[in-house]
């Protein structure tokens, strides 16, 4: 977008200058193939008061941009080339096939139009700027020299996908500060839910590698998806957010737009050294005492019926359950709150089990979920954290400290919500980039 806005900006104008992407992988836009599993939810078209409240990290820098690029905008400069798209719930846009790679073709087609020159394999190693102009040089040994840089390397999520976090490198070696980066948007890991211990990898404390095999609790809960349930995260044991919406469990965690949510906030306080735990909601709309009365009248139901007089407590007990919440979540629910369960030793009689209603009714309001950590850089979907907001003109995207340097999405200190938002602050940060890199040749 940065690329395609300063060339457009310069063919305008008959002006006699080039614009070129140095593209680290083999095909360009490789994020972009992998958003949205690979749908690409592109944009979020809520207006910018609906649109700001997700932006978690400096949402008063990215307004600027925003208005120069707004969500609509984005939606009607895709279509002008040839990209049907399609708005779903919670105002999130997608490409009408959904298919990701139509988006990446869209992008490259627009640039191409405006003659800019991709030049993929190219690694850049190393950046350096003298008496005004930069010098890069590849891996390859290729080398370049430019009036104007702009930086758009994104952050240190998915690093299959090419992001290493060479921009932060080359803007601190420039003289900028680098915000604690962290992965965001990403699967939260209770105790018990991976059969490994934790890893701790390159200083992040917390971090659990994704491939680490799932305990019997993690295969139990693994691939259930829960809809409109209350989801809240506490720190050192006192209460700091809640969220209402979709929770999965994953081979990574709790993930889902409302785990991703909390997730920000969640890794930020293990990657420090707190405590944090998650919990579930599963009767949201309905109040505690209202809900205890229900599972006892279900309870009395089930006692009653004819066909329970010659099963165990425990099969009651999963009979109860499924009419509580989804079958494939019962096995989870119970290994996580056995206690709804007494069992005890009878003297020459053997075992007697006890179905616990009020401890069933306690779990479905307070699931509760204490956090090992979180599943790092290699599926977080974005990077919390970069080149710090006040060292960058939010008019223009350029340093403040280096001229003729700018930056934009995700290798800046700025990250929002799932759904849309992060790629649009990322097209919308590089079109202004873009746009006024070209303007400050055109004078």
């Amino acid at each position: 977008m940065a690329a395609y806005a300063a060339a457009d900006t310069l063919v305008a104008a008959g002006a006699d200058a080039s614009v070129t992407i140095l593209e680290k992988m083999p095909r360009p836009g490789r994020k972009i193939m992998i958003t949205g599993k690979g749908r690409c939810n592109f944009s979020n078209i809520k207006d910018w008061n609906d649109f700001s409240v997700h932006i978690r990290s400096g949402a008063s820098f990215v307004k600027p941009s925003f208005f120069n690029l707004t969500s609509q905008g984005m939606l009607e400069f895709l279509e002008s080339y040839g990209l049907k798209t399609v708005v779903e719930r919670g105002d999130r846009a997608f490409p009408q096939s959904h298919h990701a790679s139509d988006v990446v073709d869209t992008l490259v087609n627009a640039c191409h139009s405006r003659g800019v020159k991709i030049e993929t394999e190219c690694e850049v190693r190393s950046v350096a700027y003298e008496k005004g102009a930069f010098a890069l040089e590849a891996a390859d040994g290729r080398k370049y020299s430019c009036r104007r840089l702009i930086i758009a390397t994104g952050g240190l999520s998915y690093p299959s996908s090419g992001s290493s976090g060479d921009g932060y490198a080359w803007a601190s070696a420039l003289g900028h500060s680098i915000k604690q980066c962290l992965p965001s948007l990403t699967a939260l890991v209770p105790k018990n839910y991976k059969s490994a211990t934790e890893i701790i990898s390159n200083g992040m404390k917390g971090h659990i590698d994704r491939s680490s095999p799932l305990s019997e609790i993690g295969k139990a809960l693994c691939g259930i998806q829960l809809k409109n349930v209350g989801l809240s995260l506490s720190i050192d044991g006192k209460a700091v957010d809640s969220v209402f919406g979709d929770v999965d469990f994953t081979d990574g965690g709790i993930e889902g737009p409302a785990g991703f949510q909390l997730s920000r906030k969640a890794v930020k306080a293990i990657f420090n050294g707190s405590k944090a735990s998650l919990c579930l909601d599963l009767k949201s709309g309905v109040p505690a005492e209202e809900l205890s009365q229900r599972v006892k009248e279900l309870w009395d139901e089930v006692c009653k019926d004819p066909r329970s007089q010659h099963i165990r407590e425990k099969e009651k007990c999963r009979i109860l359950l499924g009419k509580l919440m989804p079958w494939d979540l019962i096995p989870g629910f119970t290994l996580c709150n056995p206690d709804i369960l007494k069992t005890e030793r009878l003297p020459r009689r053997g075992v007697k089990t006890t179905v616990r209603i009020s401890a069933i009714a306690k779990a479905l309001k307070e699931w509760n979920f204490e956090l090992a950590g979180y599943v790092g850089y290699e599926r977080a979907v974005v990077t919390a954290g970069g080149v710090s907001t006040d060292q960058v003109l939010p008019k223009t995207m350029e340093s403040r400290l280096v001229a003729g340097l700018y930056f934009c999405g995700e290798v800046l200190d700025i990250d929002s919500d799932t759904g849309g938002y992060n790629l649009q602050t990322a097209f919308s940060t590089g079109c202004l980039a873009g746009l006024n890199a070209a303007r400050s040749i055109l004078g």
